[in-house]
């Protein structure tokens, strides 16, 4: 394995995330895979295992803003894009920008939020820019969005649409620690360390330098048919109602690229994409009859042949 890719950028980052988040380190890299191919990022967790800890120490480790929608039922579109107020001074309508005018976002609970104003991110998320009133404004970039999900409780909450889904690079749990890594989270509590207390430690002008040279890794052409072959046959799947979109195929591909980078190649292997398949493909596909979608991407990476 080359390491002419490896870049002091990454290292640094992963190094400052683990001073705050204990024994993630799959969960960190699938993060920094999802920031670094220019998507999102979805967490379906239990509560209290970190998600807002790991979204609030990236968005300091970046030197950018972070913004956080506590999502309930009764939130409104405009509570997430912004809206426009009269200013009786002036005569005139002002933009009150939302909470989504920051580099990283924290969308919590995002499934108990109503379904229009889940769709309020629907524009931002894939355009980077917000249309109020039919004037439509950019985002600051780079532009991360960190969503979680409670898969336990269904109370009270509103199922994503397969749209939305489509909208997050890949889907991960962060899942209890063991109890060395809860043990030295005490330890870290009792000392103090706080995601407010860490040093930034690069630009976001270099997280957007480190975005273009992911999409500058090589993909072979016979990786690229490996990633219509594993799509393609969920679309075919008799035990799948809906199968993964060519919007998944794109994922993928720029997931591979960005874990290629962030392993210190300049190119993509047949393993990063068996590794990331499970989190990018399984959240955009409607398993039939009640089976495991994680079950049935397993037995594809088994049966599709490797390149």
């Amino acid at each position: 394995m080359t390491n002419s890719m490896s870049s002091p950028q990454v290292d640094r980052l992963i190094q400052n995330l683990s001073q705050t988040i204990v024994g993630k380190a799959d969960a960190i890299r699938f993060v920094l895979v999802a920031l670094l191919s220019g998507g999102h990022a979805l967490l379906e967790d239990v509560p209290g295992v970190g998600k807002t800890l790991l979204a609030k120490s990236l968005a300091r480790s970046v030197s950018g803003k972070f913004g956080r929608i506590q999502c309930t039922p009764d939130l409104l579109p405009t509570d997430i894009t912004g809206t426009n107020i009269w200013n009786p001074r002036t005569g005139e309508f002002e933009f009150l920008p939302g909470p989504v005018f920051t580099n990283v976002l924290l969308a919590d609970e995002i499934n108990r939020a109503t379904p229009r104003t889940q769709s309020a991110l629907l524009e931002v998320m894939e355009e980077q820019q917000v249309t109020v009133d039919g004037v439509s404004r950019p985002v600051e970039r780079p532009f991360f969005v960190i969503a979680t999900q409670n898969p336990i409780e269904y109370q009270g909450t509103f199922p994503l649409p397969e749209a939305q889904m489509d909208r997050f690079t890949l889907s991960l749990s962060l899942g209890y620690p063991t109890e060395a890594e809860e043990l030295q989270m005490l330890q870290r509590h009792q000392q103090g360390m706080k995601p407010e207390e860490l040093e930034p430690c690069i630009s976001l002008e270099e997280v957007l330098e480190l975005r273009s040279r992911c999409a500058a890794v090589k993909l072979e052409a016979s990786l690229q048919q490996y990633i219509l072959n594993l799509v393609r046959s969920t679309r075919e799947d008799e035990d799948i109602t809906l199968g993964v979109s060519p919007r998944g195929a794109v994922a993928l591909q720029r997931a591979a690229q960005a874990l290629a980078f962030l392993e210190g190649r300049n190119y993509a292997l047949p393993d990063d994409i068996k590794f990331l398949a499970p989190a990018v493909m399984c959240h955009r596909m409607i398993p039939a009859g009640g089976r495991k979608a994680s079950a049935i991407i397993d037995r594809l990476l088994k049966t599709i042949p490797i390149p």
